[in-house]
């Protein structure tokens, strides 16, 4: 559609991103955020993440990173500053799985570095992983730690800058994705088209994502290391366990942040309004495959034990569609959702512009574009 006036809903990385987008190509927009901007109970809140070109069985994933790395790279320049730290992220293995002969070819394709290193070359270098059931260790470039707070931060003034009319503390009661509004406590709001991008929330807006895109309380843990290996986290790079009963991931602590500990299995359950304080019940599976992970794991000190949000739909694709005749849905999935934000909310953007048909945004969107 020709540039008119859009309506997002969600202000987390996808729905700034998407306004974003609009807003470079010349739609009048508003935002509506039910919490603060940015919001502490987002699903993208949060103090690091990962950022990887590797996506194992996900090769479709994989051919999206190139773009999305330069998309951050013009939201850098747009607002001044960076905040990615490019390091390498090293997988350790434990049994065999498909995830290395898929992760080598797309890869190789992508002209990214990825070697295998000696078992126990990479034990003495990472004296903080579990040596046990350790099968092979894989060193992959193209990958870092994204800092979300600060990125969400910017890009909300960034946003604002362009002209981006933000309503936070705003909550939206109910969408007409027909008509092109959205229905909050002061009234009703008219659009030309209204995106949907509020993360483990859109059930209660969009019926038909109901049982297909499930809320997922997820538990992480922040932690002090042991003086011992204090010296050592600090020059770690992401690692990432593999395994049946493992599955953990790690971001060092670097610029400021704390080592964090979180793990790939989704719980499929929770309501989103429930706090964020990590419960026994959230880090019991946490802390027994952080044992299986780290060596002397009980020596560490647990500084914050914290559950947040995802969105997880059952091949753990994103969903992003046209719905009705003016809506469009913006949902995330798993741990998809932050690396790829701004370039799903730019291809959104660009499809409401009609630079791609609603059929090709969502076969891009979830990975299986050719």
């Amino acid at each position: 559609m020709s540039a008119g006036k859009v309506l997002v809903v969600g202000g987390g990385i996808a729905g700034l991103s998407t306004a974003w987008g609009l807003a470079r190509r010349g739609f009048a927009v508003e935002l509506f955020e039910q919490g603060a901007l940015p919001c502490s109970k987002a699903s993208s809140y949060d103090e690091h993440r990962i950022i990887r070109n590797a996506y194992g069985e996900m090769e479709g994933y994989a051919d999206l990173m190139p773009a999305a790395f330069s998309l951050w790279a013009a939201l850098w320049a747009a607002i001044g500053v960076s905040h990615y730290e490019a390091m390498p992220a090293v997988y350790v293995m434990r049994g065999e799985s498909d995830w290395y002969e898929t992760t080598r070819r797309s890869m190789a394709r992508l002209g990214v570095e990825c070697e295998d290193v000696p078992i126990d070359a990479a034990m003495a270098r990472y004296p903080m992983v579990n040596p046990d059931g350790v099968t092979r260790v894989v060193r992959t470039g193209g990958a870092g730690i994204l800092y979300p707070i600060r990125i969400l931060t910017d890009l909300v003034t960034l946003i604002a800058g362009l002209g981006v009319v933000l309503h936070p503390d705003t909550l939206v009661e109910s969408v007409d994705l027909e008509a092109g509004s959205v229905r909050t406590a002061a009234g009703v709001i008219k659009g030309d088209a209204v995106v949907v991008t509020a993360g483990a929330w859109v059930n209660r807006l969009v019926a038909s994502t109901i049982g297909v895109a499930v809320p997922s309380r997820q538990a992480v843990m922040f932690l002090a290391p042991p003086p011992r290996l204090a010296s050592a986290w600090r020059a770690a790079p992401v690692l990432i366990d593999i395994g049946a009963d493992s599955g953990t991931y790690t971001l060092p602590p670097r610029a400021g942040t704390r080592l964090k500990i979180g793990d790939h299995q989704f719980t499929r359950r929770g309501d989103p309004d429930e706090d964020r304080v990590g419960s026994d019940a959230d880090v019991a599976r946490l802390g027994a495959a952080a044992r299986r992970a780290w060596r002397d794991f009980d020596d560490y000190t647990v500084l914050e034990r914290k559950a947040c949000f995802y969105t997880v739909t059952a091949d753990e694709r994103f969903l992003v569609r046209r719905e009705g005749a003016r809506g469009w849905l913006g949902s995330a999935c798993s741990g998809h959702g932050f690396k790829l934000g701004p370039l799903i909310g730019d291809g959104i953007a660009g499809a409401i512009a009609g630079e791609r048909t609603a059929v090709a945004l969502t076969v891009w969107a979830a990975g299986r574009a050719a």
